[in-house]
């Protein structure tokens, strides 16, 4: 399985991104998957997860109501629309599967700041 994160960027607080997950050798809509972020010294923590059956989503509570996840079946890719960020969401994105994770992508740097 290879997952490629792409969309990040430098932006301003109070603007947006989309970010986007790419993947081979695995059926996306097979699989219950996220978005995490990290940050320099702390761990990857979910900020976004949608079931696999229904399409049903879930959000860390930092991020409900500015971000959204969704997964395009046809393109086998997920993607994070991000409104209204903040500079606390300043962290290297990365999409993967919710119960033992795949191999990590190299991520997508998001930098909210003036």
């Amino acid at each position: 399985v290879q997952l490629v994160e792409s969309g990040g960027g430098l932006v301003q607080p109070g603007g947006s991104l989309r970010l986007s997950c790419a993947a081979s050798g695995v059926t996306l809509s097979s699989y219950d998957v996220g978005w995490l972020r990290q940050t320099p010294g702390k761990e990857r923590e979910f900020v976004a997860t949608m079931k696999r059956s229904e399409e049903t989503t879930s959000y860390a509570d930092s991020v409900k109501g500015r971000l959204t996840i969704s997964r395009d079946n046809a393109k086998n890719m997920v993607y994070l629309q991000m409104n209204g960020l903040k500079p606390e969401d300043t962290a290297v994105y990365y999409c993967n599967r919710v119960e033992r994770s795949w191999d990590w992508g190299q991520g997508t740097q998001v930098t909210v700041s003036t």
